[in-house]
């Protein structure tokens, strides 16, 4: 049932102002909605490769790094002059309103934070494997960060978008038709009283014209 309102031209005007911004909302949302539809299903497929090749990346090393334990022994020695890394930057882009964010790991040239005379070539085949993970998981953590923020968001624009499409629009609509309706009645009994007015002006006129002709 539509929500009352007092059927004015005042009124009228403003209902139709309402139900253009609603319709021109639901537009919006639908058109953000879509975009953001296109850049999660691009992120699912980049995220994909990049964790099918950090898998691949980390068994290589894992691997090595056993091999290196077997003709080592514990490598552990040697690992504890690899620095901690410091210089991971954070940013953020816009799509559509919903910031996602840009994580940037520039990179260096690897070199060797122990006595190389003194290991083998499985640790250094190890280190340059999870060198590589280091950079995968940097850019799968800017994915997948961006693909929950865009789902939330998605879902979010979505809501909104069946707000508008099934409760704001649909009462604006019927809002309008009772507020056109109820005027266009009035006018039409405006217009049958005015028009009794009148017939009844005009029959006034002809008994006086008749009275005065005969001098009654």
């Amino acid at each position: 049932m539509a929500e009352q309102v007092f059927p004015t031209k005042g009124n009228l005007i403003k209902t139709k102002r309402s139900l253009q911004q609603a319709k021109q909302g639901y537009e919006l949302m639908d058109r953000k909605r879509n975009v953001l539809i296109r850049e999660m299903v691009a992120l699912i497929d980049k995220s994909k490769l990049v964790r099918d090749n950090i898998e691949q990346t980390y068994e290589k090393a894992y691997l090595a790094l056993q091999k290196a334990n077997m003709t080592l022994g514990s490598v552990s020695t040697f690992m504890q002059f690899v620095p901690e890394e410091s210089e991971l930057q954070l940013s953020f882009r816009s799509v559509m309103g919903v910031e996602l964010p840009t994580v940037t790991l520039p990179e260096r040239k690897l070199v060797p934070q122990y006595d190389v005379a003194m290991t083998n070539s499985y640790l250094d085949y190890a280190v340059i494997c999870f060198n590589d993970t280091k950079y995968m998981t940097v850019a799968l953590a800017e994915i997948e960060n961006s693909i929950y923020r865009l789902a939330v968001a998605i879902k979010k624009t979505q809501k909104r978008a069946n707000a508008l499409k099934n409760i704001i629009i649909p009462k604006y609509e019927a809002q309008l038709s009772f507020i056109t309706n109820s005027l266009e009645e009035k006018e039409r009994e405006e217009f049958s009283r005015q028009k009794v007015i009148k017939s009844t002006k005009m029959k006034k006129e002809q008994l006086a014209r008749v009275k005065k002709k005969f001098n009654m």
